[in-house]
C-alpha cells in the first residue's frame, strides 16, 4: 500500500534498528523489552520535539553573558499518552519536558468492530491562545488509525490547531498512516518503523504483539 503524506517521518538509525529487533523477538522478556523501548523513545522524542517554539534568553555564565535558546514559556505543551501502553513513552517525555501538562487518554479497542471505546479523558484546561498550544500524542502502535483519529479529533474540538499536533508511535501500519493523514493532513506522524500491513484482526504485521501486554507483563 502506497502511503502519501509529507508529514510522515520514519526514523532510520542503527540504535533504533538494533532495539526494534530486540522488542520484535517473541522471546524477549518484559525487562529487556522495556529497556529497548526506552532507548528508542529518546530518539523518537528528539525528533518529535524538533519544531516546538523556542525563544532567546540571556544567561550569565561564570565568565560572561551569552544568549541561549529555550522553550517558549508562554506556550503550552501537552503530553497525551493513550492508556495504557502510551505511558511507557510518557515517563521519558516528562523527563525531557518537565514543564508540560500530561493529558491522559483512556480508550480500548473493541475486538469485533476495531473501533475505540473511551473510558477516560483527564486534562488540564487548555490555554486561550490556541496558536500557542502544542500536543504530543503518544501511542506505541498506529494500527487501524481509529484511536489516533479519535484522539486528534478530541483536541481539535477543544481548539488546538491541527498543525500543532504530533502523533508519535513505535511502529505504524501503512493503513493507519493513510487513514490519519487523509483525515488530518497537517498532523505530523513520527514513527520508528512503517511495517508491512494489518492482518484481518487489525494487528500490525510483522509487528511485535500487544505492546501493553509486553510492557506490563500481562501475557497469558
Amino acid at each position: 500500500m502506497e502511503v502519501l503524506t509529507k508529514n510522515l517521518k520514519v526514523l532510520n538509525h542503527p540504535i533504533i534498528s538494533h532495539n526494534l529487533a530486540i522488542i520484535r523477538d517473541k522471546n524477549t522478556d518484559c525487562e529487556k523489552f522495556k529497556n529497548a523501548l526506552k532507548r528508542i523513545t529518546y530518539a523518537l522524542l528528539y525528533e518529535s520535539t524538533l519544531d516546538l517554539p523556542m525563544v532567546k534568553k540571556t544567561v550569565e555564565t561564570p565568565l560572561m553573558e551569552t544568549t541561549c535558546e529555550v522553550f517558549d514559556e508562554n506556550a503550552q505543551f501537552i503530553i497525551a499518552p493513550i492508556l495504557r501502553a502510551g505511558m511507557i513513552f510518557c515517563e521519558i517525555a516528562q523527563e525531557l519536558l518537565p514543564f508540560a501538562n500530561v493529558h491522559h487518554i483512556g480508550m480500548y479497542r473493541d475486538e469485533e468492530t476495531l473501533e475505540p471505546v473511551w473510558y477516560y479523558d483527564k486534562r488540564k484546561e487548555i490555554k486561550e491562545d490556541k496558536n500557542k498550544v502544542f500536543v504530543l500524542i503518544l501511542d506505541p502502535m498506529l494500527a487501524t488509525g481509529n484511536s489516533a483519529i479519535d484522539t486528534i479529533k478530541n483536541f481539535i474540538s477543544k481548539g488546538v490547531k491541527e498543525e500543532n499536533i504530533i502523533f508519535m508511535s513505535l511502529i505504524s501500519s501503512p493503513e493507519g498512516v493513510k487513514k490519519v493523514s487523509e483525515k488530518y493532513r497537517d498532523v505530523k506522524i513520527i514513527t520508528a518503523s512503517l511495517d508491512e500491513r494489518l492482518n484481518s484482526k487489525g494487528y500490525i504485521m510483522p509487528g511485535l504483539g500487544d505492546a501493553g501486554d509486553r510492557i506490563y507483563n500481562t501475557l497469558d
